[in-house]
């Protein structure tokens, strides 16, 4: 380990707009561990009286720093905020309105003491308004996942993993020198994630260690926008730093990533179009022939398309046949709700 000083975690919260799940937050992550972190709340210009919350636990916490911000700039900018007053050896990016699991802080400080990756990516439960919680969908990859540190490289399936921030812990020096500030807008964290699996030593930790909070009313990620294009320029992004690897030879751009990185970006693509209500009607025959153009423009030399469910949806989009697609979305998303429903689920007290 680096001879940094400081706490080992420093844990970022951008906050707007989310008082009603504040304190549980905070609770989550500061509550019951008396650990090697510091918190640093970002408040985002919040109408709600998140700020006010805030200063009153600082007061009792000196784990708790908070930044008031004058005017609202976006959960992009908060992080890139809270991270240059972050002192801690790794970073971990938290959302105002979800929360660490029991017991995470714990587990991460024990897998970064013991593997000192630049990345840790780590397993998370969704929780929906009713209570109800499922394993995110990608927990059986990271129990599969080597032990130790590995390369994305020696595991391009771990890009299939969650784009998010707050699902992956940052060596701090090591997220700075990348040069890659979050975004503003939705889809902010895209670019960051893939810059850091691109260049980094990555560590995988199976266990739930964050509970997402999906389809909470008034969520950039549960809103219909045209925001929601952003999605493309953020992997515009991604397929230029992979084809400056490949210009570079670095050992990241062998073939099996670049097959993983486009089968991500389409895959993506497609996730937020079948997502109902997020692509504005009038937008929506756009969106598809942006996704048609991107799998002309970045398909790996040689591709062939996957099998199953997943290669049919491919097959669509690479033809182009935009009226077939919106066809099979239907039963698309009535096989996702089946699917949710026969998983096992565990429910909240």
């Amino acid at each position: 380990m680096s001879a940094e000083r400081g706490p080992l975690v420093s844990v970022v919260i951008p906050v707007y707009g989310v008082r009603g799940y504040l304190a549980e937050c905070l609770d989550s992550v500061l509550g019951g561990h008396a650990g090697d972190l510091e918190v640093i709340a970002i408040d985002d210009a919040s109408p709600d009286g998140s700020g006010a919350l805030l200063d009153q636990r600082a007061r009792s916490d000196s784990r708790l720093k908070v930044v008031h911000l004058d005017r609202t700039a976006g959960p992009g900018h908060a992080r890139n905020v809270g991270l240059a007053e972050a002192s801690g050896r790794y970073a971990w990016f938290v959302d105002g309105d979800d929360k660490a699991a029991p017991g995470a802080i714990d587990s991460i400080c024990a897998r970064l003491s013991a593997s000192e990756p630049d990345v840790l990516l780590i397993g998370y439960d969704e929780l929906y308004p009713e209570g109800r919680t499922r394993p995110g969908p990608g927990a059986g990859l990271l129990r599969a996942a080597p032990q130790g540190t590995f390369t994305l490289a020696e595991e391009p399936k771990v890009i299939d993993l969650s784009m998010t921030a707050w699902s992956k812990l940052f060596r701090r020096e090591f997220l700075a020198g990348l040069g890659e500030p979050f975004r503003t807008g939705i889809h902010e964290d895209i670019p960051v994630t893939c810059a850091a699996l691109f260049r980094g030593r990555l560590s995988a930790l199976g266990n739930a260690c964050y509970c997402y909070r999906r389809s909470r009313p008034g969520s950039f990620m549960a809103t219909t926008s045209t925001g929601h294009l952003a999605v493309f320029s953020a992997y515009e992004e991604v397929f230029c730093m992979l084809q400056k690897l490949i210009a570079d030879g670095a050992p990241v751009a062998t073939s099996a990533v670049q097959r993983a990185v486009f089968e991500r970006a389409i895959w993506h693509y497609s996730a937020v179009f079948q997502t109902a209500g997020l692509v504005p009607r009038n937008e929506r025959r756009s969106f598809f022939d942006r996704m048609h153009a991107d799998f002309e423009r970045y398909q790996p030399e040689g591709y062939e398309l996957p099998g199953g469910a997943r290669g049919v949806k491919f097959a669509l989009i690479k033809r182009g046949d935009y009226v077939a697609y919106e066809l099979l979305e239907p039963v698309n998303r009535l096989r996702v709700r089946l699917f949710h429903r026969e998983r096992p689920s565990k429910f909240t007290r």
